[in-house]
């Protein structure tokens, strides 16, 4: 959770459940916020004229005036016009949203929520507010320190005749200008002051407002052109231009003008300001959007279980290495738990407040790698209808774990290293460079030293990456946390399932002590998954089949846990393709041939599913009809 704000924001609260009113005020109450309730539209209209929140949180089905009429009140109201307003709604329709959005709503909320994303959302619009606040009163600070200096100058004076040269100039006219009265009086204007625009590109005395003044008689003003001084320079203008009449006919006319250079830059400023506010309020949505999907495909290891030597020795390494920026390189079988050290690296580090942004090389497409890592701009290749921030903007200020980075493809290799030696990528389609400060943690189960001397992999960016390397055992290595990984799956399969499940059983136990887990934890808890599935009481029995996959451990081709069978004669000795095959068809018929999901055979073989139906029309794994 973010650390409490000092800002000191008031938040309004709006719903007529009050279960839902006590959970948002337990949600928000640690935010440092102050937080004000209300019970029906009627009750938020009042408190919004006299408290003045900074935002409200309100339902859409209430009792009396309903959450889009009370929207629509506040809207009308000057006084209340400009709080910004989330919409909080069980109906996750579309045309809902739009309805709301339609009306001034900031975002839109659907219940039940996650206190998560709540708090995201809250902290980015209060974020928002609270820049454009600042935006504002700083634009009206700046507007009144140079308004003195406005009014000690005065305005610039000149009266023209019919063919536009100066018939009269004031003090101020001359001090603007740096011309003497001399040099001004029965010259033309446009050929002192007007001759070029701002670029020096040729302006002509017909292009000009004042040219229309003096021949149609109308009085003409702008705020886009430039005067040229005296000394060759130029001073952004703002001038009004009104004829001289007499008996009907234009005599000529009086132009009055004054230096608007500060406003100018103030407005450039202003409107910078406001692009980085948009550009900051893109990048929220973008991480919050990121978030959401985080919060729904939630990591399969909430927490890190275990109280082997080998495993505390690694979590040592993880406090040493955790407050500095150095990159990191975890290196470990299949199933070992990388991601869920590189995300106690992330929580322990001074970037936990911001993202922790994830990337499986080896599930993007090769042609669509670069786009991921580093975004690309609108028409940058076929199907790139707009600009899209790529994965290292996400985790600016964060950081962005890298998997099975061996499947980096080179071309991305030489970027990366770009990121990790100059601190900026650029977006594809684009050479600009983008200033990015992200902390890069990867994660391999390939040798990468034999793929450097290979050819396969970079050397120089080996060595950025491997600053620390941190190598996770495998199960095998650390079979004393069996036990406590076992407790918390069949845990977790209780509240899955909906069951109460006591233990395993004692013969089942020795059976998972004795494997040799070729898959590590990801496994294991398969397995236990499984056996709570088919288990009948409390006490979940293990059955042998569950526990043997037919892959041999590199440290001992002879499991003690495998069944003992015969060895096998020549004619029975096949190509490694088929006996791919015939492993893959086993796992495919013991999930009832579902590929993709949970539980599915990509996920016991840990494969991306397109990766695991590309090897079975290769290799002609069908379902026999």
């Amino acid at each position: 959770m973010n650390s409490p704000q000092t800002d000191n924001s008031t938040i309004l609260l709006v719903d007529d459940n009050p279960t839902n009113l006590q959970l948002l005020f337990g949600t928000l109450r640690g935010l440092g916020h102050k937080l004000l309730v209300a019970k029906s539209g009627e009750d938020a209209l009042k408190v919004a004229q006299w408290a003045h929140p900074d935002l409200i949180l309100l339902d859409i089905l209430m009792s009396g005036i309903d959450g889009f009429e009370t929207c629509e009140r506040l809207k009308a109201d000057p006084e209340t016009r400009d709080i910004a307003v989330i919409f909080l709604s069980a109906l996750d329709d579309t045309d809902d949203k739009i309805k709301g959005l339609s009306m001034g709503a900031v975002d839109y909320i659907a219940k039940p929520f996650q206190s998560e994303e709540v708090i995201a959302r809250v902290e980015t619009h209060l974020t928002i507010a609270r820049l454009r606040t600042e935006l504002a009163e700083r634009n009206r600070q700046l507007e009144a320190a140079n308004q003195p200096i406005l009014d000690a100058v005065g305005d610039g004076i000149y009266g023209l005749d019919l063919d536009g040269r100066i018939t009269f100039a004031n003090p101020a006219a001359m001090q603007l200008t740096g011309y003497p009265q001399e040099a001004l009086i029965g010259h033309s204007l446009h050929e002192l002051h007007l001759y070029a625009r701002w670029d020096g590109s040729p302006y002509h005395f017909i292009e000009t407002g004042i040219y229309q003044t003096l021949k149609q008689g109308v009085a003409k003003q702008s705020d886009s052109d430039v005067f040229w001084r005296h000394s060759g320079d130029h001073f952004a203008v703002s001038w009004t231009c009104t004829p001289i009449k007499r008996g009907g006919e234009v005599q000529g006319a009086v132009i009055a003008f004054r230096d608007i250079t500060q406003r100018k830059r103030q407005e450039h400023q202003l409107r910078e300001a406001l692009a980085e506010v948009e550009n900051l309020r893109d990048r929220l949505q973008a991480e919050n959007a990121y978030l959401q999907a985080e919060v729904k495909n939630e990591g399969r290891f909430d927490s890190i279980v275990g109280e082997s030597p080998a495993l505390k020795a690694v979590l040592e390494q993880v406090d040493q290495v955790a407050p500095t920026n150095s990159s990191v390189l975890i290196i470990g079988e299949s199933g070992t738990g990388k991601e869920a050290i590189a995300r106690a690296i992330h929580d322990l580090s001074p970037r936990r407040d911001r993202p922790l942004i994830k990337v499986n090389c080896g599930a993007i497409t090769p042609t669509l790698i670069e786009s991921e890592l580093f975004g690309h701009e609108k028409g940058a290749f076929t199907g790139a209808a707009k600009q899209r921030q790529g994965h290292f903007e996400l985790a600016d200020g964060g950081t962005i774990f890298l998997d099975e980075i061996g499947e980096l493809p080179l071309d991305a290799q030489v970027k990366l290293l770009r990121v990790l030696q100059e601190h900026e990528i650029s977006r594809l389609g684009s050479e600009a460079a983008i200033q990015v400060d992200v902390r890069v943690i990867a994660a391999t189960n390939r040798d990468l030293v034999t793929m450097v001397e290979g050819g396969r992999f970079r050397m120089d960016l080996f060595y950025r990456l491997n600053v620390f390397p941190l190598t996770l055992p495998p199960l095998r290595e650390r079979r004393e946390d069996i036990p406590l990984l076992v407790s918390k799956f069949l845990a977790d399969q209780a509240r899955a399932l909906g069951r109460a499940f006591s233990r395993v059983s004692e013969d089942g136990m020795q059976l998972l002590m004795n494997y040799h887990w070729p898959g590590n934890i990801r496994e294991l808890q398969n397995v236990i998954e499984r056996a709570a599935i088919l288990a009948r009481d409390q006490v979940v029995p293990i059955a042998r089949h569950l526990v043997y996959s037919g892959i041999a451990s590199p440290a001992d081709p002879n499991p003690a846990a495998a069944p003992p069978t015969a060895a096998p004669a020549a004619a029975e000795l096949v190509s490694l393709a088929e006996n791919e095959a015939q492993y893959i068809r086993r796992v495919l018929e013991s999930t009832g041939w579902l590929i993709a999901g949970k539980g599915g055979a990509a996920e016991i073989l840990d494969l991306p599913a397109s990766t695991l139906r590309s090897r079975m029309k290769k290799l002609g794994v069908e379902r026999d009809e």
